[in-house]
């Protein structure tokens, strides 16, 4: 396993790109939180505390398609650099002055989600020139997707101890300093700026114009559900337990499950074509899925929650090579955007769904959901096929 990932970190400017990019997306697990907290230290309501958060998720939903097509046309050093520098002031902005009218929080919050820098788009759509051959730029997706869930361990972390250490404040003042500088250094990177937008078609659609681009993001709707409800089910299932502190782990182990998942698919060779590889993997994910109905003791429950996790890493692997192959071309950070944030919506959706089923049936009725939601997915994926999807690529051709 470790030669596949050593020989693609030797490459020339992939250990740099890699690492800044991650390093700079550290803001996307930390902004909840430090909002959250920053607010309520100042007394906010938590009702309003979670409208805030709210328009702040709506804000990186809608933006990061927006900013996805500027890169297309205008290239990513300069979208980074400006996005970066405007959510970057926003922030700094609510943490001076986090108890202004709620006329000023609400546009601060939501341009502060909105100009997210879109570094994990435009690292999937640099890929390509960093690594020549596709089965070792789905290896590098492989590591991009893992290293992902390294971000949503960390980044609370570093909230809270910045904020223990001094106040919520100077959380939100890091988060902005990371984000001005994390998209900043990837912006600086010679295959950065030396990259280029490829010529596309004038439609307003983007890659929404390709119905099985289409087919791929309403997938992902629905695997997005499956994990905000599983933030729900993991909190109702503690509280039946009879203990809080369980559902950090039932949360931690399924990041690891994914990162391992991740890992392990990236120096695998599966000799199937994208588009099933695409179908095997949601149809794993599912079914890994419902054996949290059922519900045995805490040890077994994080064992099987890191089961859960086990194929979300490769999915998306899979599916960043499947959007780079499907996306029109000139479009393919945009592409890698959209899938951003209709997981995100997807997320809400489960969440929301998840909350009505606890009320309704407890932690029993929230994995009943995490159930039907990955069956929708899988189910879904059966009709992403066809076109240049389903052709092998000419290398794989030739390896069989």
């Amino acid at each position: 396993m470790l030669q596949s990932y050593s020989a693609l970190l030797r490459k020339p400017h992939v250990f740099a790109a890699l690492a800044t990019n991650i390093a700079g997306r550290l803001p996307n697990g930390m902004a909840v939180l430090a909002l959250t907290l920053l607010f309520r230290h100042e007394g906010v309501d938590f009702g309003v505390v979670g409208a805030l958060i709210a328009v702040y998720g709506v804000g990186t939903a809608v933006g990061g398609p927006v900013l996805g097509r500027m890169v297309d046309f205008h290239g990513q050093s300069a979208v980074l650099v400006i996005s970066g520098a405007v959510s970057g002031a926003a922030f700094v902005a609510l943490a001076l002055a986090p108890g202004a009218p709620l006329a000023v929080t609400l546009p601060l919050t939501a341009a502060a989600g909105a100009l997210t820098p879109p570094l994990e788009s435009c690292l999937r759509s640099v890929w390509p020139t960093l690594v020549t051959g596709e089965r070792e730029r789905e290896t590098a997706y492989s590591l991009d997707a893992a290293l992902q869930e390294v971000i949503f361990v960390a980044a609370p972390l570093l909230v809270s101890a910045v904020a223990a250490l001094f106040l919520p404040m100077h959380a939100v003042l890091a988060t902005a300093l990371i984000t001005v500088a994390g998209a900043g250094v990837f912006a600086g990177l010679r295959p950065v700026r030396r990259w280029r937008p490829v010529p596309r078609k004038a439609n307003w659609l983007g890659p929404l114009m390709e119905p099985q681009v289409r087919r791929v993001l309403v997938c992902f709707v629905f695997v997005g559900a499956a994990l905000g409800a599983l933030a729900v089910g993991a909190v109702a299932y503690s509280e039946e337990a009879g203990s809080r502190d369980v559902s950090g782990l039932l949360l931690s182990a399924n990041g690891f499950g994914a990162l391992v998942g991740g890992l392990a698919y990236g120096a695998l060779r599966v000799p199937l074509p994208p588009a099933r590889r695409f179908r095997v993997l949601l149809g794993g994910l599912a079914l890994c899925y419902l054996p949290l109905l059922l519900m045995p003791g805490p040890a077994l429950m994080a064992v099987l929650a890191a089961l859960a996790g086990l194929f979300l890493a490769p999915a998306l692997a899979c599916t960043f090579l499947l959007l780079g192959r499907l996306a029109p071309q000139g479009t393919t950070t945009e592409a890698f955007s959209w899938l951003i944030s209709v997981f995100m919506c997807g997320s809400a959706l489960g969440t929301a769904l998840a909350g009505l089923a606890a009320d309704e049936a407890g932690a029993l009725g929230v994995f009943a959901v995490t159930g039907a939601v990955t069956a929708a997915a899988a189910l879904l994926s059966l009709r992403v096929g066809g076109g240049r999807a389903a052709v092998e690529a000419p290398e794989e051709a030739a390896a069989a």
